[in-house]
């Protein structure tokens, strides 16, 4: 198995030292978007009242941030192609803002779903240039520990940011809510313009970059075993609270107990591996499916207690929150001069597994049970860390 030295292709920082402060308010911008990207989750049923629709029509302000997503993340670097990146993410920041803000005073879901557009494009720009932005703030041999930062936003957005949002909606109207998280983005795209160093584009992006990337040597293999590793969670993920009302004691608070114990488990996973991620990429990238296929099937095998859960659930969410800092390593060491390219497929991958989990789940549930749904979710992430394995035995 080889891996192909990084090179940069934006200014790297110097040897001995890394850009925390501007590292960090990187962070803050995943924390920020991810927390808003599901905030309707918490005030699903609020919404719904005050904008006279149902909550599975209002459930879809959340939908249309992943649809999005599947656009912009390979079109982001064909629309601006010379705009320096710092720039890039300030005005995404700005429309995450005007996006909370607009859902905060919209009088129809219509306005709503037009203003979360915006926000899945923020997001979906934001996960495109994480790559390229942590290589330019850590250095080019610390790329996975830059990534991190961004990575851990989004598991500290999962394990505080939405419970935090669901609290501060009990305290006061859902309106409010949003305005707060307008604000805050507006306050974080002053902060990005003043501590993120200038980000020259890359190469341009085209189309037919994209599929020359694709076609370089392993590369389709790890994306479609990408696919088949976000699919796989996200099948069991998405109805989790199905597989969790199994458990013969489990009640309100202790299902919430379960979840929060995930998004813990992700903080703290995110961290270490983040850590050790630029010497193990290869092996964890074919170690965490496999694990986690190991970790959703126990939720069937396991349904009978709570503390068995409980375990399983931690280390579930331990291993698949530092999957997208995995791949995105993957990325700078195996396409060091395609890194926009290379993000921007990630993120598509992403989005596509999702809203295939979301849509096909649904109807499995429906159809057929819970069991079979995690059955197949096993099954894709097995595959996925099969798929990379094999991608890793060609020469990059």
């Amino acid at each position: 198995m080889t891996t192909t030295a990084p090179v940069p292709t934006a200014p790297a920082t110097s040897a001995d030292r890394m850009r925390y402060g501007a590292l960090i308010v990187l962070m803050l911008m995943g924390f920020l978007l991810v927390t808003s990207e599901f905030l309707p989750n918490g005030v699903l049923t609020e919404m719904a009242d005050s904008l006279g629709v149902t909550p599975g029509q209002a459930g879809q302000s959340v939908t249309i941030t992943a649809l999005v997503g599947l656009v912009v993340a390979p079109a982001i670097g064909l629309l601006f192609p010379r705009l320096d990146r710092r720039s890039l993410l300030v005005w995404m920041a700005l429309a995450a803002a005007v996006s909370n803000l607009l859902v905060a005073i919209a009088p129809n879901l219509v306005i709503v779903l037009a203003a979360r557009f915006l926000l899945g494009a923020a997001i979906s720009a934001f996960w495109s240039m994480s790559i390229t932005v942590a290589a330019t703030l850590a250095g080019p041999d610390r790329l996975g520990r830059g990534v991190m930062f961004t990575s851990a936003g989004a598991s500290l957005a999962t394990a505080a940011g939405v419970p935090l949002g669901v609290m501060l909606a009990e305290l006061v109207d859902w309106h409010l809510v949003f305005a707060i998280a307008g604000a805050l983005m507006a306050l974080l795209a002053i902060a990005l313009r003043a501590r993120l160093p200038s980000v020259p584009a890359a190469q341009a992006s085209s189309i037919r970059l994209l599929v020359d990337t694709v076609r370089r040597s392993g590369i389709g293999l790890g994306l479609v075993g990408h696919v088949a590793v976000v699919l796989g969670h996200f099948l069991a993920y998405t109805y989790v609270r199905l597989a969790l009302e199994r458990i013969p004691d489990a009640d309100a608070s202790s299902i919430v107990v379960l979840l929060a114990l995930f998004g813990f488990g992700g903080l703290v996973g995110n961290i270490v591996i983040g850590l050790v991620i630029d010497r193990t990429f290869v092996v964890l990238s074919v170690f965490l499916p496999l694990v986690i296929a190991a970790a959703v099937a126990s939720m069937i095998l396991l349904s009978g207690t709570v503390i068995g859960v409980g375990i399983v659930v931690l280390a579930w969410g331990f291993l698949f929150s530092s999957w997208l800092l995995v791949v995105n390593t993957w990325v700078g060491h195996r396409m060091p001069d395609r890194l926009e390219a290379g993000g921007s497929l990630v993120v598509v991958g992403f989005q596509l597994a999702i809203t295939i989990a979301a849509g096909v789940g649904g109807l499995l549930v429906d159809a057929l049970s819970i069991e079979v749904v995690y059955t197949i979710g096993t099954v894709m992430l097995v595959l996925g860390g099969v798929l990379f394995g094999l991608s890793h035995r060609t020469r990059a």
